[in-house]
């Protein structure tokens, strides 16, 4: 479980429940896209709802008011983690695809009844999944087969998921799809392929006080 656990928070990103709305002046790439991805648009309407499909989740979880807004106050950056996990997966799919790595949904299906098994039933799992790594119950399987991608990716290259063979697979295949990020949400560092704030002074972070920001 210890190394699953671990290759969940490289593909995943952290817990949150808010993000802070990010203005900026200027004029984007590519209007209406959070990211552009060998060529393909992840829209700004796309990233809203995979962030809208975590709040609800973790709201269905966390019934008591305060406990919410706890949940909430502990992170604001939930929208850029999660297109850091959208854009990460993508990367993820293209260094197994140029590897030969397939995974099949019997593989998947084997990975998540051993983890109910250790978790204590699938409503168990869901749980901790949705609170350790932000992935609400739908999103579960696709989570579990980009993690067995990895680690066969890994297993192919001789190596684990934390040495820098693995990530030197997925630098490459980052600069092979050629990330562009809206500014808005930082820029893709293709070397490690993470995504990086921007550290420019027409963007800033506005947080309602009192209250979650809207998106």
């Amino acid at each position: 479980m210890h190394r699953r656990r671990r290759t969940a928070l490289l593909l995943t990103a952290a817990i949150a429940a808010a993000a802070p709305l990010l203005t900026a002046c200027g004029n984007d790439a590519h209007p209406g896209a959070a990211a552009v991805v060998g060529g393909e648009r992840i829209t700004v309407s796309q990233l809203e709802n995979r962030v809208d499909e975590v709040r609800a989740a973790q709201r269905a979880a966390v019934p008591d008011e305060a406990q919410y807004q706890q949940a909430i106050a502990r992170t604001g950056s939930l929208t850029r983690d999660t297109l850091h996990s959208m854009v990460l997966d993508r990367v993820l799919e293209r260094a197994a695809r140029d590897a030969g790595v397939r995974v099949t949904p019997r593989e998947v299906q084997e990975m998540r009844g051993g983890l109910e098994q250790q978790a204590g039933g699938a409503k168990a799992l869901e749980a901790a999944w949705l609170q350790q790594y932000g992935i609400p119950p739908r999103r579960l399987d696709d989570n579990l087969r980009l993690q067995l991608q990895a680690q066969k990716l890994a297993q192919q290259l001789g190596t684990d998921t934390s040495r820098p063979e693995f990530w030197k697979a997925l630098s490459s295949a980052s600069k092979d799809l050629g990330v562009d990020l809206n500014p808005r949400y930082g820029s893709w560092d293709a070397e490690k392929s993470s995504r990086v704030d921007a550290k420019t002074p027409w963007v800033r972070d506005i947080t309602a006080a009192g209250a979650p920001p809207t998106l």
